[in-house]
């Protein structure tokens, strides 16, 4: 019995990817439930700047794997890059088996422009200010830290609620952080129009969304992946018609997993590749 959902287009975004916020299991789960045509990689999935050898977990490394794994034989991988990640923009236009790493991309859907990119060079703090941009997710990580340990605690004193989730919490409450992503969303929906696209789809300030954006006279269909720390979330395009996917509410266990043999196809030059430029990074 087929297990996986077919999906024509999936964005995922903000997986960080060796930080301890990173929910590589439950992200694993969802990649093996799927069966896309074309998956995007928008941006910031692994963090280089906290990126450290001594922690990589096996979870993250299956991650990787899956996904090199997706590119060398099932579908069309994009890698944008992000802030986090930004070191492979000097890899930018290269291909790895059906990966390819871009900075943006367009594409045609069913008659309509998706424009597809991080957002980060819309972000006025990250563009001036890199030394503020990188202590506050400085300070995020600490709040992520902080919900992971109250979880657990939760989960081991067997009390049913919601994963708490302070960070996301304090930024949906914070008048200031509100009017910044509200301040995001306009600016990016302008550059779309601009542009001539009629969709935008970024990730970059965690906030899954999908809803129409209007500036002046027009407007624009503006997207957010969201991300693998908080949220859990992917975008996925089918049928013509986008959903925005969370993994808490909408994720069904694959009645089977036929993987073994997948895993085995990764090719050992891609993972070479893979690895020789995660060590230029370290130089």
């Amino acid at each position: 019995m087929e297990s996986k959902r077919n999906v024509e287009l999936v964005v995922i975004s903000d997986l960080h990817l060796g930080t301890p916020g990173c929910q590589a299991v439950e992200l694993l789960k969802y990649l093996k439930s799927i069966k896309p045509k074309t998956l995007v990689l928008n941006g910031d999935i692994i963090d280089i700047w906290q990126f450290k050898k001594r922690y990589f977990p096996k979870s993250h490394l299956k991650v990787v794997k899956h996904l090199l794994g997706l590119a060398s034989e099932r579908c069309t991988v994009y890698y944008i890059t992000g802030n986090h990640d930004e070191m492979f923009r000097r890899f930018s236009g290269m291909k790895i088996g059906r990966l390819k790493i871009l900075n943006d991309l367009k594409l045609e859907l069913d008659g309509q422009t998706a424009w597809i990119f991080h957002g980060d060079v819309f972000d006025v703090v990250m563009q001036y200010s890199k030394w503020l941009s990188k202590l506050g997710a400085i300070g995020y990580d600490s709040l992520v830290a902080l919900n992971t340990l109250v979880n657990w605690v939760l989960r081991e004193l067997d009390i049913k609620v919601k994963p708490v989730s302070f960070s996301k919490k304090i930024k949906e409450s914070v008048k200031g952080a509100v009017k910044f992503v509200n301040a995001f969303e306009t600016t990016v929906s302008s550059a779309a129009i601009r542009k001539g696209a009629d969709t935008v789809i970024c990730g970059h300030i965690h906030k899954p969304e999908i809803r129409s954006v209007q500036v002046g006279d027009q407007s624009v269909n503006y997207l957010n992946s969201g991300d693998w720390i908080e949220n859990l979330s992917a975008l996925e395009y089918h049928e013509g018609k986008w959903r925005l996917f969370n993994y808490r509410e909408d994720f069904i266990e694959p009645l089977e997993n036929s993987d073994a043999e997948f895993e085995k196809i990764v090719d050992a030059e891609v993972k070479e590749l893979f690895h020789n430029m995660l060590v230029d990074f370290q130089r």
